[in-house]
């Protein structure tokens, strides 16, 4: 089918707008399916993994297409949850174009406000449904006024073509049309069509269409306006991409069957019965089954087995994939998600997506010894599917830590492990990875000395501690002289020291920031050993830094809150609650962008308590930024812990 007669776009809105029964009432009606799926009994066509019927909700996005009117229609179908926004990420880099959908009783909501952002954001254009009409005590002019205050004042209802205000709207949008309007205040009926295409595609004017998902209200009239307003993939937006003939240099793709092939991967999906799906946009040229293609990314060539088009879990083989195809190829061994495809001889180089950063960690711990070896495989598996699932190991807490959007993300994830690799865990909040430091000098002396019959064990030695600035680590300086200490045992103290060091002092903490010096010590000519001096150095530097004023030293991180503008309030003063201080304010669009510090260990329940001050509105990004001392009253029971389970043990 040429590029010409296809159209891409994909669904969004808040959770419960009605996304995935739209989806079904549009296969149903262009008799894509014979029957309309429902969610509450798991048989729609978009829904189709075993979470998502359990829980009756999108989690995935996922892939569908109808002909109408000799048009092939290709939706994807995303998730409404912030916790699963990634998936919109994904899905936003497959389309042309967008539908955003709104219950007409709760009118505009927070998922919808983050799509609109998005499709800012990615310059997509974009109609809007007004869902579920048939309900009762439905406003459809409050609700377009809603639209119209937290989206754009050019969102105009497209039910009649003869509409003053909608003429009037699209004249506006072009001044050709602008002038002959004011000259007889009127527009053809095709002059309107072509018009608000044109001002649609520029992203000048968005459609507003009202109906009901549920009774095929209005289907009908939005697909007819899909096919008119929504653009083709030849007349999308340019996109730009880095070239292999001049490096450094993005040029346009040109959008066209017989063009060169470029095409990029956007999603993967972990199938039961073939494994991974890759899932790729083209965007120029074709493809074809059992060839290959060159990827851009890794620099190889890559062969392929059968393409398949995707209708929710059901994979229909198809012989080529030409511009505008959203389609699925199964066991690709070196292409994953942001890979860009092309040919070896005409390469383009997509940019890649920037997902969004995890806001919520737990620890994760197998319940089972028998699952501790399974468990990283799986976990690999899961962060191969999901881009904003991240797994780390803490080194200093022992920790395996798990990362997602929020805890329904965690907890889809924590069900995943269980159902699909038969792993069950735990989670904990992780532990602070804390560390020690001192406040100010101190000498003091570490001798070890065992001589009880036969050859004993010597070694002696005097250091000074002194603070260093932070993030300077830890510092050995060698000063003895007149050889206080044989030369080849001095390593023997620094080793010593290093390691008492990776142990800490006062809390079980890594020692930094300080600086150790070698003055002095003694040996035995006969006793003295690679490990008494080791012993020694360890002795020496617990018992300097319980003398040099020991402080412990807490992980402090760069937190960037988006909030809406009457949240500042709320959100200023939970930050100060959480011992964070704000350092900054500016305004970006329609709301406030809050740049704060806060300690690690007040931040790790931030994400569900800025969803409540917020109403779901408000997003945030935290990265590292440095130590700084623990107030006292918060490191004294730290200590205090340590030092009580330290003295069990050695009871």
């Amino acid at each position: 089918m040429d590029a010409k007669n296809k159209r891409n776009f994909i669904l969004l809105g808040h959770a419960q707008s009605g996304k995935t029964t739209l989806a079904e009432s549009l296969l149903y009606f262009c008799k894509a399916t014979n029957r309309k799926g429902r969610i509450e009994d798991g048989s729609t066509i978009s829904d189709y993994s075993w979470d998502e019927i359990e829980r009756k909700n999108s989690i995935n996005l996922s892939l569908l297409f109808c002909d109408y009117q000799g048009n092939r229609i290709q939706i994807v179908d995303t998730p409404g949850y912030a916790d699963f926004s990634g998936e919109v990420v994904s899905g936003l880099r497959a389309v042309d174009s967008a539908i955003i959908v709104l219950d007409a009783v709760s009118g505009v909501q927070v998922g919808a406000e983050r799509a609109w952002e998005a499709l800012e954001e990615a310059g997509l254009p974009c109609m809007v449904f007004i869902n579920k009409t048939d309900k009762d005590g439905v406003d459809i002019n409050a609700v377009l006024a809603d639209i119209k205050n937290r989206f754009s004042k050019n969102c105009v209802i497209i039910e009649s073509l003869e509409d003053p205000l909608l003429m009037e709207a699209i004249a506006e949008s072009d001044d050709r049309l602008l002038e002959k309007y004011l000259s007889v205040l009127r527009l053809s009926v095709d002059e309107i069509k072509a018009g608000l295409a044109e001002a649609v595609h520029k992203r000048k004017l968005f459609p507003v269409v009202c109906g009901s998902a549920l009774t095929d209200k209005g289907i009908k009239d939005l697909l007819d306006d899909i096919i008119q307003y929504l653009p083709c993939p030849l007349e999308r937006t340019p996109v730009l991409a880095l070239g292999a003939d001049k490096p450094g240099e993005k040029k346009e793709i040109a959008f066209k069957d017989d063009a060169p092939f470029s095409a990029f991967v956007f999603k993967n999906i972990s199938d039961p019965y073939v494994g991974q799906l890759t899932l790729l946009r083209v965007f120029s040229g074709a493809l074809a089954s059992n060839t290959g293609f060159y990827n851009v990314n890794k620099k190889l060539k890559e062969r392929i087995g059968q393409i398949y088009i995707l209708q929710g879990k059901e994979q229909r083989p198809v012989d080529r994939a030409a511009c505008g195809d959203i389609v699925a190829i199964t066991k690709l061994k070196e292409t994953g998600i942001t890979d860009s495809l092309s040919q070896d001889k005409d390469q383009f180089l997509f940019d890649g997506i920037t997902f969004p950063e995890p806001a919520i960690s737990a620890s994760v711990k197998p319940k089972s010894r028998d699952d501790e070896e399974k468990i990283s495989e799986a976990l690999h598996k899961l962060t191969a599917e999901d881009p904003t699932f991240k797994v780390t190991h803490n080194g200093q807490t022992k920790e395996l830590i798990i990362s997602g959007l929020g805890d329904l993300h965690l907890d889809i994830m924590v069900s995943r492990l269980k159902k699909r690799f038969n792993v069950a865990v735990d989670l904990g909040t992780p532990k602070v990875s804390y560390k020690e430091t001192v406040s100010k000098s101190a000498r003091v002396q570490g001798k070890f000395k065992r001589q009880s019959g036969g050859r004993g064990q010597y070694g002696d030695c005097w250091i000074t501690v002194e603070p260093l600035e932070r993030g300077k680590g830890l510092e050995f300086v060698d000063k003895i002289v007149g050889g206080a200490i044989p030369r080849n045992f001095i390593p023997s103290v620094e080793k010593g020291v290093r390691q008492a060091a990776s142990i800490g002092a006062i809390a079980g903490c890594p020692i930094e920031d300080i600086r150790i010096t070698l003055v002095d010590g003694s040996y035995h000519d006969v006793d003295s050993s690679d490990m008494a001096f080791q012993i020694a150095g360890s002795m020496a530097l617990r018992k300097a830094v319980s003398e040099a004023g020991p402080i412990l030293l807490e992980p402090i991180m760069d937190v960037e809150v988006i909030i809406p503008e009457e949240s500042l309030g709320g959100i200023s003063g939970d930050i100060n609650s959480r011992r964070g201080r704000i350092m900054g304010m500016e305004i970006k669009t329609k709301t406030q962008v809050v740049k704060a510090q806060a300690p690690l260990s007040e931040m790790f329940k931030y994400a569900n308590d800025l969803r409540s001050i917020t109403a779901g509105r408000g997003s945030y990004t935290m990265r590292f930024s440095h130590y700084e001392e623990v107030p006292h009253k918060i490191a004294a029971p730290i200590i205090s812990q340590y030092q009580a389970a330290k003295k069990h043990e050695e009871v």
